[in-house]
């Protein structure tokens, strides 16, 4: 048995050790997760009462009566006093930080004017370090709204110093709500945002309230979909499992509400990993503040559409978890947490890491695949493989519940339909991740080498359904990196590999490799194809 076949065996069995550990305990949050559901939700009658509060105010303003009238009633007691309806109305800075979003823009800030809570009660700070024409159309849309008698502001900085949580950061020197509402451009929350979250602060030991990401253009292509898949286990297996177990959770940067308190007390918006969010979300806890998580409660947004979009937003996703990772890993360790609650919270902490070990598991396979007949023949059972199933297994049953079972998003279609569907989709998605592990891998190897990169925002452009298109679209990334080069190769690698396997009569790993190949080579194709676009 030679010294290759051995370090072969050891590099992958190792990597598959660590993924299977990770997707074990993914499965302990979809236990968390589905226990949690068939608990009642414990604020339901306060719940229900303020929907009655709303109703009546409705009713009334459909009458014909005054808006601020409206809301001067409570659920049947008559008038309320001004102290009271500030306690039900707490005031509210809604932050809109925007960085060159010109084809979104104006569908955000009018969105945002929707908001069916008192119009005196809540304030719209648009924190503009845009350089292009996005600065006018935030001008005009300020203007407007002004006029109308909404506390409204366009805030520049003259230098985009510490990039989105810069802004933030300095949004809070001349915010005077409470609590702090955070929209990234592509979101699109419903009316009734501010209603169905600011009352969950009545508990003093919550600092974020964090809602459900819904998709605006879900089925606008094969790409959506896969990213809609990923997401969903996220905001609902993930998110709920973790507060349901006790877990830390994470603010996700926009669509959720912070109380300022809370913000201030973990130290406030620090700039020093792209995942700001993720950062301030884990000081925040350690401090004693807790993370709820609606899952009931949706707030729309627009998924990336082509493929060097969505890798911009992997890449800041991927690099600025393993920052963080680095940042936070000593602090949790050094906290009074259980253990338990330590070894989750450094799982997750690890999540981006995840890639980095696919990476090395796919390449190694490969030279294990020759060596494989030769550890064999020296008493090595192949059938080992089996147990790392466990882990594959635990994944393919988050994503089930999370895209079929999940109230949130369980579609109006027979479920054979939805069965179909999923089995479809999900081994596309499988691959598709598999082929952006180079990508991430590099992004995750710079955050924990320290190497610093800008906050390259993930570009939108208002489409919505299949009859608009990207082409001569202005913020499309043209840049060909070397990891698209790497991809196509490893590509070919895999291929090689499936002709290897049938050559040798050993099929082990023909399955692993053909959905490498496919990964890769759909990544690579469309990354292509969408560069050249315009």
């Amino acid at each position: 048995m030679s010294a290759m076949a051995l370090a072969a065996l050891a590099i992958y069995s190792g990597a598959l050790v660590f993924i299977t550990l990770y997707c074990v305990l993914q499965f302990d949050l979809l236990y968390h997760y589905k226990k949690n559901r068939k608990q009642p939700a414990a604020d339901q009658p306060e719940t229900l009462q303020r929907d009655a509060v709303r109703q009546k105010a409705r009713h009334l303003a459909m009458a014909g009566g005054d808006e601020e009238e409206a809301f001067s009633f409570d659920s049947g007691n008559g008038a309320v006093s001004e102290a009271e309806r500030n306690r039900q109305y707490p005031f509210v800075t809604v932050q809109l930080p925007l960085y060159n979003e010109m084809y979104v823009t104006e569908r955000l800030i009018d969105c945002i004017t929707r908001f069916d809570y008192p119009r005196d009660r809540f304030e719209i700070h648009v924190l503009d370090d845009s350089t292009d024409e996005t600065q006018e159309v935030v001008r005009r849309k300020v203007e407007e709204y002004k006029a109308q008698g909404f506390f409204i502001e366009q805030v520049r900085r003259k230098e985009r110093k510490g990039y989105k949580a810069g802004a933030l950061k300095e949004g809070m020197t001349v915010a005077r709500g409470e609590f702090i509402a955070i929209f990234d451009a592509d979101f699109l929350p419903h009316p009734d945002f501010l209603q169905r979250t600011i009352h969950h602060f009545r508990d003093p030991e919550i600092g974020v309230v964090q809602t459900r990401w819904e998709h605006l253009n879900e089925e606008y292509s094969l790409i959506t979909r896969l990213q809609a898949l990923q997401l969903n286990v996220h905001f609902t297996v993930e998110q709920r499992g973790r507060m349901a177990g006790g877990l830390l959770l994470q603010f996700n940067g926009t669509a959720g509400v912070w109380r300022r308190k809370a913000i201030e007390d973990a130290g406030g918006w620090e700039a020093d990993t792209l995942t700001e969010d993720f950062d301030l979300s884990i000081r925040a806890q350690l401090k004693g503040w807790k993370i709820k998580y609606l899952e009931e409660v949706g707030s729309p947004a627009e998924l990336p559409v082509e493929m060097n979009a969505l890798k911009s937003q992997q890449f800041r996703w991927m690099k600025g978890g393993a920052e963080t990772a680095k940042k936070m890993l000593p602090v949790v360790w050094r906290s009074p947490m259980p253990f338990w609650k330590k070894f989750h919270a450094t799982m997750h902490l690890f999540g981006s890491s995840i890639f980095l070990f696919v990476l090395v598991a796919s390449i190694a396979s490969v030279p294990l695949l020759y060596h494989l007949g030769s550890l064999i023949e020296n008493g090595f059972d192949k059938n080992t493989f089996a147990w790392f199933m466990i882990g594959l297994l635990s994944i393919i049953s988050i994503y089930y519940v999370a895209n079929i079972q999940s109230e949130a998003h369980r579609k109006d279609e027979p479920f054979m339909q939805s069965l179909y569907r999923f089995a479809l989709h999900f081994p596309m998605f499988l691959s598709l991740s598999m082929g952006m592990a180079l990508h991430n891998s590099r992004a995750v190897i710079q955050g924990y080498m320290g190497k610093k990169s800008a906050f390259i925002r993930t570009p939108k452009f208002n489409i919505l359904d299949k009859t608009q298109d990207v082409v001569n679209t202005k913020y499309l990334m043209r840049q060909l990196e070397w990891t698209t080069i790497g991809e196509g190769l490893l590509s070919l690698y895999f291929l090689g590999a499936v002709a290897l396997g049938f050559y040798a009569q050993n099929t082990t790993f023909v399955v692993f490799h053909l959905m490498l190949a496919f990964g890769y080579g759909a990544i690579f194709f469309y990354t292509l194809k969408h560069r050249r676009m315009g």
